[in-house]
């Protein structure tokens, strides 16, 4: 039992039981996969410190939970005959963790090093560059705005309203989400065009648990340069201390959610540019198990006293990057049919209707108590912004959709769009 390729070349480092005595993963894509025949778990890292990607067979996948930091080495071959009846050796065990290394997906002195290498690279760029172009959307900027007024062409129905404060965007690639990017964002023309200044809350896909993320990085598009507000990212880090505020800053130069966003922003704006404050917002899974409440959460307050401060009196908007629904196999859950996608779609018109209503607490509190069953990774940048708004924005729903997520389409992610007035 062997796990798969680590790279290109498949090589392995050599592997010293010293460097491995505790192993711990870092957080990590995962993704289920047939490799050669056999039902397989393909690793990614999602900083990107390493290109590599590790194919591990799923019963050996099991590993990977002992792979805390806490368990040692040594007795995770017996550990996986005792409690799995899965035999694996010392041997190949090893090969796993070199694997492992190799993608810098091991939290040891390797990945760190690679990290703080990548993170001087990435500050040290005169702006963050358009890390989905050609693999969502053309590089080339008459490709890009060809493909784009396409979907506005699409949409002649939609009409612009005369004014808003903010919209609410998907964030799924464009191939799938088109036409209600296209209505979301033809509604929010004027306000695009009306505005040079957008605070842009984005998920944070792979930021820890309620953790804020900011940088200071320009951000680009195949248009151009949006130039990040330094001095109100400035401000937003003194409130929630620096090394929280940019503890993860990498995570900037590869998650999709503002960049997709952006290039939208920067279309409608016919390529003129516009000053921005990229904010990514971590995951909100402690607040909706229940241990705490992200009304006590003392970053957020922190956040959100900084925001109204470097906005008082200045002109601004607010664009929310986030989905809905996430079901299915290939997030965990069960194949969902037409019948069943019923009761998602349910839950969606709930939480649309919540965000409509500007309602913060009611759009945390419509997801929480399902348990997050539909994992709707808009909640935390939707409930954050609306905090900051405030209670007295109101919007409407604009476009809705289920995209399909597997070949088999038994799993979905669901889009849609508010536009606040």
């Amino acid at each position: 039992m062997q796990p798969g390729p680590p790279g290109p070349a498949g090589e392995t480092s050599t592997v010293f039981a010293s460097d491995f005595d505790f192993p711990k993963l870092r957080p990590v894509e995962a993704h289920p996969i047939v490799h050669g025949g056999r039902p397989s778990v393909l690793l990614r890292d999602p900083l990107r410190l390493s290109r590599r990607t590790v194919v591990v067979p799923r019963d050996l996948a099991l590993v990977l939970v002992l792979c805390d930091g806490t368990f040692p080495r040594a007795a995770m071959s017996e550990a996986l005959a005792r409690h799995f009846g899965l035999r694996a050796d010392i041997d190949i065990i090893d090969t796993l963790l070199a694997a492992l290394n190799d993608a810098c997906l091991l939290d040891n002195d390797r990945s760190r090093e690679a990290e703080l290498r990548a993170l001087d690279q990435y500050r040290a760029a005169p702006f963050r560059s358009p890390a989905m172009a050609e693999a969502v959307y053309p590089a080339a900027p008459d490709a890009l705005r060809g493909v784009l007024d396409g979907y506005l062409r699409a949409e002649p129905d939609v009409r612009p309203a005369t004014a808003g404060r903010g919209l609410f965007s998907p964030h799924i690639d464009y191939a799938r989400g088109g036409p209600v990017y296209a209505r979301v964002w033809k509604r929010a023309a004027a306000l695009a065009n009306d505005v040079d200044r957008f605070v842009i809350f984005g998920t944070d896909h792979f930021g820890e648990p309620g953790r804020i993320t900011l940088t200071r990085q320009h951000y680009a598009t195949p248009y151009g340069v949006l130039p990040t507000d330094r001095a109100a990212v400035d401000a937003l880090a003194a409130a929630l201390g620096p090394d929280r505020a940019f503890g993860g800053e990498l995570r900037h130069r590869d998650e999709h959610a503002i960049e997709l966003v952006a290039v939208w922003l920067h279309h409608l704006r016919g390529g003129k540019p516009c000053t921005v404050v990229p904010i990514l917002c971590g995951g909100f899974g402690r607040f909706v198990a229940g241990d705490a409440d992200p009304r006590d959460e003392p970053a957020f307050e922190r956040l959100l006293a900084a925001l109204d401060a470097v906005t008082a009196g200045a002109d601004h908007a607010v664009v929310v990057s986030g989905d809905l629904s996430h079901v299915g196999p290939a997030f965990g859950g069960a194949p969902v049919d037409d019948a069943a996608w019923g009761a998602v779609q349910a839950a969606d018109d709930g939480v649309l209707g919540r965000l409509c209503d500007g309602d913060a607490d009611g759009f945390f509190a419509t997801i929480a108590e399902a348990g997050d069953a539909h994992n709707v990774c808009g909640l935390p940048p939707g409930y954050l912004a609306l905090r900051f708004m405030g209670p007295g924005v109101r919007g409407e729903a604009v476009g809705y959709e289920r995209c399909p997520a597997d070949d088999a389409r038994t799993s979905w992610v669901s889009v849609g769009g508010v536009v606040w007035g």
